[in-house]
């Protein structure tokens, strides 16, 4: 196997999460995954626990820099009248020194939970958003080379 370089390794400076096709321009961090489901399989005359796929949740966390009320003018009064928005994210990863860039898009995205406020004394804030997502698609990926 080649040596890599250490300038290909990506960085998330480069970072780009769009929400409903508008770009978030107070993007903190951003993470998205998916979790496999799976139950447990015994088989006669053999010790061993073997897996069955049964299923897949997907889940992640936007965390913003705090200069709107994002999170509570997204859900907040939504909620209170009990609807339950979804959601469309993209997120982008791209850095012109590395060997591509990958984007994944996430759909029926609905938020868990947010923060009506919370504050600290010389301290900047932010403002996560825990979310789950039932849907994606691997829109760009970074090929080995």
């Amino acid at each position: 196997m080649a040596k890599i370089k250490s300038n290909k390794q990506i960085n998330g400076t480069f970072g780009a999460v769009w929400l409903d096709g508008e770009k978030l321009a107070d993007i903190d961090s951003f993470e998205a995954k998916v979790t496999i489901n799976y139950e447990d399989v015994n088989m006669a005359e053999d010790l061993a626990t073997h897996k069955k796929m049964t299923g897949w949740a997907g889940e992640g966390t936007l965390a913003l820099k705090k200069v709107y009320s994002t999170g509570a003018s997204l859900v907040g009064e939504k909620l209170k009248d009990g609807q339950m928005p979804t959601f469309i994210l993209v997120g982008k990863l791209a850095d012109p020194d590395a060997y591509g860039s990958e984007r994944v898009s996430l759909s029926e995205v609905t938020f868990n939970e947010f923060t009506l406020m919370k504050f600290g004394q010389k301290e900047l804030q932010t403002e996560e958003l825990p979310f789950a997502f039932a849907d994606y698609d691997l829109v760009d990926l970074i090929e080995r080379r």
